[in-house]
């Protein structure tokens, strides 16, 4: 079952943006989020693809992984994922989505819908999905280290495909979240920045 979240008294404005949360659900995080971007212009929901309430800790990562895995993964969501993206394209003039994690690997599956922006947050599962060509621009944000496998190999393959741009940040996986132990100041500001610059472009 997938939960939305909306603004009190929200009303149509010109960009809507969807945020996907990572393996432990809709915490404190994600919330946070959600709320950073949202402004006079921009109406944010983040998507629980979980049953409502539930979330995990972060000592519970496997459990949460698992628990991923079992009920949700990768293909599952994207249908009813897609449809509400689309019926969002039909009231905004600006649709984004926003991945963290496995959120990430969701947007970047489903960046070939015609959206005005995909941010994919460390989704270290893009690299089974090679084959995806994304029809928007798509921002990609990589940490410097991931324990399963060479980033700086995935990073040279994204960056020979079309729409598709990549920035990497001193930091391992989770180094965006305040609450997370691979938090990375640093590279939070600098990732955040360049989020904020890549929603206010025009074009790549």
């Amino acid at each position: 079952m997938i939960h939305y979240w909306k603004k009190p008294k929200e009303v149509v404005m010109k960009r809507k943006i969807l945020i996907l949360h990572e393996i432990y659900g809709v915490n404190h995080f994600i919330k946070e989020q959600a709320q950073t971007y949202c402004d006079e212009h921009t109406s944010v929901s983040y998507i629980s693809l979980y049953p409502e309430g539930k979330s995990f800790p972060y000592k519970q990562e496997q459990q949460a992984y698992d628990f991923f895995l079992r009920t949700v993964g990768f293909d599952a969501p994207l249908e009813i994922l897609s449809q509400k993206l689309l019926e969002a394209c039909e009231t905004y003039d600006e649709v984004v989505l926003i991945g963290y994690s496995v959120g990430a690997t969701l947007a970047w599956r489903l960046s070939t819908l015609p959206l005005h922006r995909v941010i994919c947050v460390y989704g270290s599962r893009i690299r089974q999905f090679l084959d995806v060509r994304p029809s928007c621009p798509t921002l990609i944000i990589l940490p410097s280290h991931e324990s399963s496998f060479d980033v700086s190999a995935l990073k040279k393959a994204l960056e020979r495909i079309s729409n598709v741009q990549v920035k990497q940040y001193q930091g391992h996986h989770g180094f965006m979240d305040t609450l997370n132990w691979n938090f990375c100041p640093d590279s939070y500001f600098q990732a955040h920045a360049d989020i904020v610059n890549f929603l206010r472009a025009e074009q790549l």
